[in-house]
């Protein structure tokens, strides 16, 4: 039976106010320490997720993770696991809205035989400017178009190559597509959960 994204709302028999649906979602988090580390979903709501990862924060630090996808959450821990922890999801009421969904779909793509469109969902930050530093060594300002866990795209009038060698506000990647006025880039390693304001 498929879920709708009303069903991943409060259930009154659940102690939680949000339903978690089971997903597997690869990601990168950042701890109040600043420290780095990988992540993998296990389950996850609008209001909260339970993840898999090295990291060994204490109960209410505060994590600010990107996930394939879904994109940037923040909260803070609330229970310590052997293999990770359990997080809040602090998010406007139009953020979880368009998190349910997200999960929704997510949960129902088996079941319905959706196809994936994108290897990662892409987003339009919410501060388009980005600082470029090509494989020259040059640096400057671009004006991102949109950002994903794999890859960006961003405006300039530059000669670039595919293939060529770039860091974009600190994430290494390189040019895969050219189009007019702007290029497309894949990076190398997820971005830092930071990188860009989504």
């Amino acid at each position: 039976m498929s879920l709708t994204a009303q069903h991943l709302v409060s259930q009154p028999q659940d102690e939680r106010r949000f339903q978690r649906v089971p997903v597997l979602l690869h990601g990168r988090l950042m701890l109040s320490d600043m420290s780095e580390h990988e992540c993998v979903t296990v389950d996850m709501s609008p209001g909260g997720a339970r993840l898999r990862t090295p990291a060994r924060g204490d109960l209410d630090t505060r994590v600010v993770a990107y996930i394939e996808t879904i994109g940037r959450i923040e909260g803070r821990v609330t229970r310590l696991l052997e293999d990770g922890f359990a997080m809040t999801v602090s998010a406007t009421a139009r953020r979880r809205d368009k998190l349910a969904s997200q999960l929704t779909w997510l949960a129902n793509r088996s079941e319905l035989g959706l196809p994936e469109d994108r290897r990662h969902e892409r987003y339009v930050p919410r501060n388009p400017h980005a600082r470029l530093v090509t494989s020259s060594g040059a640096e400057m300002m671009v004006r991102l178009i949109d950002v994903s866990l794999s890859g960006a795209a961003f405006g300039t009038d530059l000669p670039f190559e595919r293939g060529e060698l770039i860091m974009l506000n600190g994430t290494p990647g390189r040019i895969i597509r050219l189009f007019e006025r702007g290029v497309a880039c894949e990076f190398s390693r997820p971005p830092s959960p930071d990188a860009f304001e989504l």
